[in-house]
């Protein structure tokens, strides 16, 4: 049975806005990734998306292709983002199965609580990878597609107006808040996503001239996924979200419709830029609260006790 709409996209958004455009999405079996990609399918889009995982990715896409009688929805497992042959191999499959590839969603990231004293070369190395290497692998791979649908949906600089068929040639990198102000056990992430960033701000400007866009989403902490549930005690979540300036955490509808709003024609000239969907969490000065101890940075740090209760946590040797 298809997922309600209510569960990934708002309302206001008009059906089949996305129609015959086709997105890629590494990443895409995630909480947050595959809801931006059920967004855009239940507007008019057909997808492919990856991840390490084979059964789960292949689950997750056909669970995705119900949001629309007639999508096609690909999921491809056994992809490693670091390897770029991996993500090439997909790439030339997403197209040869769907024709071409007009929107892409670099969200494949890695993390977990670490120290940095605690944290080992091979998991800071990891996150990198994983994060920075493996946008700039899905990027490589995907250019050369995105280029020929920028080209084909540019609008006109004297009349201001499209080609028909829609937009194309857009890539959204997910990013994080996390090295805005720094945040302590989150220093291999917030490296990785300062990298990411950074790749899509030089993205938008060498290849906005070829009429590729390219735009940052940074979420906060958003609820029933998996990221949250790795790094906020379970005991500590009633607090934490009465500290938010919204009162609560966000949706994965608060993400796909920032999605929708940068593939569609609404975001036709933005490029270049950060679009936080965090209910300005980040601005928050916030200090790390442990599970039943109440205590704050940098209290915590300084005893030398661990989180408990972080679903996920991983250990590492130095």
């Amino acid at each position: 049975m298809p997922l309600p709409k209510s569960e990934y996209i708002s309302d206001v958004w008009k059906d089949g806005i996305f129609d015959n455009k086709v997105v890629f999405c590494t990443g895409g079996a995630g909480t947050i990734c595959s809801a931006q990609v059920r967004a855009l399918v239940r507007l008019g889009a057909n997808a492919c998306i990856v991840g390490r995982n084979v059964e789960k990715t292949e689950r997750v896409a056909q669970d995705i292709a119900t949001a629309r009688p007639g999508a096609k929805v690909i999921g491809i497992g056994a992809v490693d983002v670091r390897k770029f042959e991996d993500v090439k191999d997909a790439v030339e499959r997403c197209v040869k199965d769907l024709g071409s590839i007009d929107f892409v969603i670099a969200g494949a990231a890695g993390n977990f609580l670490a120290s940095i004293e605690q944290l080992s070369v091979n998991a800071f190395k990891s996150v990198v990878d994983i994060d920075v290497i493996g946008s700039y692998n899905t990027l490589k791979a995907t250019l050369p597609f995105l280029v020929e649908s920028g080209g084909k949906h540019r609008i006109d600089s004297e009349t201001f107006q499209r080609a028909p068929g829609g937009t194309g040639g857009r890539i959204i990198f997910v990013s994080s808040t996390l090295h805005y102000r720094g945040m302590p056990f989150q220093a291999h992430v917030s490296v990785a996503k300062a990298g990411i960033d950074a790749l899509s701000n030089s993205t938008a400007i060498e290849y906005g001239p070829r009429g590729v866009t390219s735009n940052i989403i940074a979420p906060g902490p958003v609820a029933q996924t998996e990221g949250l549930e790795r790094l906020l005690p379970s005991d500590a979540k009633a607090a934490y979200t009465k500290s938010q300036p919204l009162g609560r955490f966000g949706h994965v509808r608060d993400i796909a419709d920032a999605t929708v709003y940068l593939f569609s024609d609404a975001g036709s000239y933005v490029t270049g830029q950060t679009l936080v969907v965090d209910g300005a969490n980040w601005r928050m000065s916030g200090g790390f609260v442990a599970n039943g101890n109440n205590l704050q940075y940098p209290d915590l740090l300084l005893s030398g006790k661990e989180i408990a209760n972080v679903t996920g946590k991983k250990k590492s040797k130095l």
